[in-house]
């Protein structure tokens, strides 16, 4: 058995950043950023007003001082002259303030009477404008490689980006094996289970910037197993669930050889998960994961995110890890990194009292898979552990 962190490295050998394309600034939510977008303009092109209120000269500005209004500036209407001595323009939120004024005094600090304005005695000391490039100038850049937020979309459109070219979405066929499985909806016999794996793992893929698709289940024969490799032609990644161990109804190594498959290693000193295989499928990459659904599932966190933020161009490393305080004692660890099911709450750790690899409830419930070493020795409450947030 290899360890976690050599499973990785064989992992990222069998992937690399996928080619680039040019999407609509509107469909750039949670893509990876590819290239450096630039700014085209600057933000605010013009010294705005931050306030409702009158622009004036700031060195007349002084309580009790009174000015004439000679005009009006909105929100994409400029005023067009130039405000001279003892002069004062009306002006709102985010107009362009007037030659000549370099000060927004409030309207709330202001009486005006009819074309006459008179300042109070209490004039704060803010100029209330946002100055020319404030927020970003021409030239300015968002660096690429970067997950594009919501806020990054607003940052994008106001630099005047219609188009952002972003890394191309992996193509991950998923497929379950087993005769004992049976699609969600359908009737299940006596001796079998629904198919949870593929449908968890597709979520978990497509909410980190995949394009998963489920492929039909693969009975426990060859013909089965090869039909469903053949649907999986063009894809980056091949992920099969189930049939990676050694009892006589685990086909898929053999099968996969047979296809042409180079296998990169197999079992992995990890729980849940031993079971692990990957190699080369032709062009794609191709992970074998155990068919117990929490070891899938926990084996998609640990493996297959980070192969596919290193297919995005975010570079080729483990997932990051948080520490959290144990709220309670627990005893040593086994002989190989175990992955338990925790909830982290208000900065302390828990292991949730039941770790078997067959409990969704228990995954469903955890916010954390919390990381033991191997033979990691007894902790005491309060000592730093290691997470995966969930």
């Amino acid at each position: 058995m290899i360890t976690v962190d050599e499973a990785l490295d064989h992992l990222f050998s069998l992937v690399s950043p996928l080619e680039t394309e040019t999407v609509p600034l509107s469909e750039g939510m949670g893509r990876v950023l590819a290239a450096d977008a630039v700014a085209t303009r600057d933000q605010p092109p013009f010294s705005a007003s931050a306030m409702d209120g009158y622009a004036v000269a700031e060195a007349q500005a002084a309580p009790g001082a009174c000015f004439t209004v000679i005009g009006e500036a909105a929100a994409g209407h400029a005023f067009s002259g130039s405000v001279g001595a003892r002069q004062a323009v009306r002006i709102f939120t985010g107009a362009p303030v007037p030659d000549g004024a370099d000060r927004v005094i409030i309207q709330e600090d202001v009486t005006r009477d009819g074309d006459r304005i008179t300042l109070g005695e209490n004039l704060d000391n803010n100029k209330h404008i946002r100055p020319l490039g404030a927020d970003f100038k021409v030239g300015d850049k968002l660096s690429a490689p970067r997950r594009l937020s919501a806020s990054d979309i607003a940052l994008l459109a106001s630099m005047n980006i219609p188009n952002v070219t972003v890394t191309r979405q992996p193509d991950i066929a998923l497929i379950s094996t087993g005769d004992e499985l049976v699609m969600p909806g359908e009737t299940p016999g006596p001796d079998q289970i629904i198919a949870s794996n593929t449908f968890g793992l597709k979520a978990l893929l497509e909410a980190h910037g995949a394009r998963a698709r489920i492929l039909p289940i693969a009975r426990d024969t060859r013909a089965s197993l090869e039909a469903a490799f053949a649907l999986a032609e063009g894809a980056d990644l091949v992920v099969t669930i189930g049939g990676a161990s050694v009892g006589d109804h685990d086909l898929v190594g053999d099968v996969a050889a047979d296809l042409g498959v180079e296998r990169a290693f197999y079992k992995v000193k990890m729980r849940p998960g031993k079971p692990l295989m990957a190699g080369r499928f032709g062009e794609a990459a191709m992970v074998g994961l155990p068919g117990n659904p929490v070891s899938a599932m926990v084996c998609g966190h640990v493996f297959l995110l980070p192969m596919l933020r290193a297919m995005l161009g975010l570079g080729a490393r483990r997932s990051s890890r948080l520490t959290a305080r144990l709220a309670a004692d627990i005893g040593p660890n086994g002989p190989r990194e175990h992955y338990m099911r925790a909830i982290v709450k208000d900065g302390a750790i828990t292991p949730l009292p039941s770790q078997d690899s067959a409990l969704l409830t228990v995954l469903a419930e955890a916010n954390a898979l919390m990381i033991r070493p191997p033979d990691d020795p007894p902790r005491e409450a309060g000592s730093q552990i290691p997470y995966l947030p969930l």
